[in-house]
């Protein structure tokens, strides 16, 4: 039986942090157990709690799937475009805007 550090070092592939103002964004590349490679994106800020009397991180995570990264490309590249006023890249036919979105295609 392996122990608790191999199996978290198989887990986690690769790490990266960028910081960014008063936040951190962590990239992190990791495996199932079956070997299905996945990324989570986390986003720490750093704030004050006056109930605790001390700084806490908030963390939000976002876990993306290998069958979805095509997808979340097209759509986070496209998102960059609107906002630096580039030229928008070709319409994917399976992206949809947000007025388009039901909440039923978010269990899809």
């Amino acid at each position: 039986m392996k122990n608790t550090e191999d199996n978290h070092n198989k887990e986690e592939l690769y790490s990266k942090a960028v910081r960014a103002g008063k936040r951190t964004y962590f990239f992190d590349v990791k495996a199932t157990k079956s070997g299905d490679e996945y990324i989570t994106l986390t986003e720490s800020k750093r704030r004050f709690d006056n109930d605790q009397g001390k700084f806490v991180y908030e963390k939000h995570k976002l876990f993306l799937f290998k069958e979805d990264f095509e997808k979340f490309q097209d759509g986070f590249n496209h998102a960059l475009a609107f906002v630096n006023g580039d030229e928008m890249p070709e319409e994917d036919s399976t992206l949809k805007k947000i007025s388009e979105v039901e909440f039923d295609d978010l269990d899809q």
